[in-house]
């Protein structure tokens, strides 16, 4: 017998653009109109009906009036799936090449709520005694003093920075920002240049850096990482290794929201 057909000959486009509708409405919480959603995902409009009116039968979709919102079995569905052991599968070989590209430690975090962080998967390079970041998978870190954190706390609101973080801020080294106004500048910061940097404050001697990775609706979905000796990791290497980074973060978009074939 010949060889198996290419995974892209075996792919169902009405699967594919049953799939996009579903993104797309995880845009609007509120919901959105059979019309609305093939404009915006161009799909046709019949086809889009079509579609749609298979995903209410199946409880993938519910309809309110005209419109569409996501249904009560994709929520069911989804509390059962596993949320991180595909997603490690899909994006471990980009955190890898990331790794050994800079030969230090690449963690990648997924956001639980809007007040915490796990770290779900790591890589080290090749000169990274010890096993780099492993032991970690599943800890917290503290979201002031973490590069990570404050990728997270960047997202937040100045009334929901207020009710989350603590009276007075503990410090874990020497540069630990403790000074909430300080802090609040800091965020500032990394929502407009994009990424979030720690020296010297979760441990002496440490450098890290973070970089958010974005859903197709702009929506924070994990946070990458890279954490390095400041002897090896200095200041320096800062440029370098956030367009490495940039590179990694736009290799896990296209291998999680890759844009499906627009025919």
């Amino acid at each position: 017998m010949g060889e198996a057909p290419e995974s892209a000959d075996l792919t169902n486009k009405s699967v594919v653009k049953a799939v996009r509708l579903l993104r797309e409405l995880a845009k609007h919480p509120h919901g959105a109109t059979a019309t609305a959603l093939a404009a915006e995902t161009r799909i046709a409009r019949p086809t889009a009906f079509r579609l749609l009116f298979s995903l209410e039968q199946s409880g993938f979709v519910d309809r309110v009036d005209n419109n569409y919102i996501l249904g009560w079995d994709l929520a069911r569905l989804g509390k059962i799936a596993d949320p991180y052991a595909g997603l490690v599968k899909r994006v471990q070989p980009a955190i890898d090449d990331l790794a050994a590209l800079l030969n230090e430690s690449a963690t990648l975090s997924v956001p639980r709520g809007d007040d915490d962080l796990e770290l779900i998967a790591d890589a080290s390079g090749p000169h990274v005694v010890g096993g780099g970041m492993g032991k970690y998978i599943g800890q917290r870190f503290p979201l002031h003093a973490s590069s990570t954190g404050k990728v997270l706390l960047a997202e937040l609101s100045e009334d929901r920075l207020a009710s989350i973080l603590p009276e007075e801020l503990e410090s874990f080294a020497s540069r630990t920002v403790t000074d909430r106004a300080v802090l609040a500048q800091e965020l500032s910061e990394v929502r407009e240049q994009g990424y979030a940097v720690i020296d010297n404050e979760l441990e002496e001697g440490l450098l890290s850096l973070s970089r958010p990775v974005r859903d197709s609706a702009g929506n924070l979905a994990a946070v990458l990482t890279v954490n390095g000796p400041r002897y090896r990791f200095g200041r320096d290497r800062i440029p370098d290794a956030l367009q490495g980074m940039q590179e990694t973060v736009n290799s896990i978009v296209d291998v999680l929201w890759e844009e499906s074939p627009q025919k």
